[in-house]
């Protein structure tokens, strides 16, 4: 198992709801729905930092639609800290 640092995202323009299409680092960038099955199934894990200390991304369902999402754990730093990364094109 590899741990990955997430400091840039890139949204899905599409999406209303600001869903994330893609995470990177360094010397790495994967798809949403690659890093979900990652954390889901314990092969890699991913953090970013917050306040000076490592925060561990989880997956979460949303309540309504259904949809697998990440977010941060609770780092008790509102908002989603993941939605305020740099955004690359």
């Amino acid at each position: 198992m590899a741990d990955y640092e997430v400091t840039c995202i890139q949204r899905d323009p599409t999406d209303l709801d600001r869903r994330i299409e893609r995470l990177g680092g360094p010397g790495w960038n994967d798809t949403i729905d690659n890093v979900i099955f990652s954390i889901e199934t314990d092969a890699h894990r991913f953090w970013t930092s917050t306040g000076g200390r490592r925060v561990w991304l989880v997956v979460r369902r949303h309540p309504t639609s259904g949809r697998l999402y990440l977010a941060t754990e609770n780092d008790g730093y509102p908002p989603n800290k993941l939605l305020s990364l740099p955004h690359w094109s």
